[in-house]
């Protein structure tokens, strides 16, 4: 005897998703491929175009046409050994200095917090990420007002770039730090306590260990972020701390735009490499 005929659209059986309607076109192989196709050529022009462009015009010697007349590598020279490489020297320190202290608080926080009662946890959510939904310009307005007047008299000083980028970086570590702990398997932190761990212990040697994937996450974004920071940096530094962002504004403001893109491809090439090593740290 043969079985009964399947009946879709039942609540006990409901229509397959290929057989819905419409959605055959969109598995058949040329819509994939021209799917793929369409979301590759917007990344490219998206993307891909303006770092093109970035390139070509830090070798630039003259741009009148379509493409650069004259190529040269002076301003690629000038950004690496001349008067722009301490600007990418304070980004990078800055950039190092921030992400280290963001990091640091953030795990801080997110420890402290979990813990909590529900009504603190929101709080302390709400106080480590509202300079998200901030302004940089306006983080850097508050701080300014802030730490005007003694006895935090901090105006015109290098800590006061160096705060600004951890205000706007915290967050982010905070967010990455938070997530792991919530992934984190339950009851194991306990179990070595009730072996008789101590608190410290169970910190260094199982909670630290755990969330290092997040925390080298959170430190990737936190680096590149305070990499490429304007908005409050041009606002707080110092003449002496000038970082690699505000020196491009600075020369494509005085028409220097293909010296600007030099530093800017340095200053991409720099961060790159600092993302590649704490990804293969992420790994390992």
């Amino acid at each position: 005897m043969s079985a009964p005929p399947v009946r879709w659209n039942t609540p006990t059986c409901p229509r397959p998703v290929a057989d819905a309607p419409g959605a055959v076109l969109l598995y058949t192989a040329p819509m994939r491929f021209a799917l793929r196709l369409l979301a590759l050529g917007l990344a490219g022009w998206v993307f891909g175009l303006p770092l093109l462009l970035l390139g070509m015009a830090s070798v630039a010697g003259q741009w009148n046409g379509l493409l650069p007349s004259h190529l040269t590598l002076e301003h690629l020279r000038n950004a690496a050994w001349g008067d722009q490489t301490l600007a990418l020297g304070h980004s990078l320190a800055t950039g190092v200095l921030a992400t280290a202290l963001a990091v640091l608080l953030g795990v801080w926080g997110a420890l402290a917090a979990r813990q909590a009662p529900v009504g603190i946890q929101r709080l302390v959510d709400a106080l480590y990420l509202l300079p998200i939904a901030i302004p940089s310009v306006s983080i850097g307005l508050a701080l300014l007002v802030a730490f005007s007047r003694p006895p935090l008299l901090l105006n015109g000083t290098i800590a006061m770039v160096i705060l600004a980028h951890v205000v706007l970086v915290t967050a982010y570590a905070y967010a990455s730090a938070k997530a792991g702990l919530t992934r984190m398997p339950a009851g194991l932190e306990d179990m070595a306590g009730s072996l008789g761990a101590t608190p410290r212990l169970v910190l260094l040697r199982i909670t630290l260990p755990l969330l290092r994937p997040h925390l080298l996450a959170a430190a990737a974004l936190g680096f590149s972020l305070s990499m490429g920071e304007l908005g409050a940096t041009i606002m707080l530094y110092p003449p002496q701390w000038v970082t690699a962002p505000v020196d491009v504004f600075a020369l494509t403001d005085r028409g220097a735009v293909f010296s600007g893109a030099a530093v800017s491809v340095l200053l991409l090439g720099c961060t790159f490499g600092a993302l590649l090593l704490l990804n293969r740290a992420r790994r390992t």
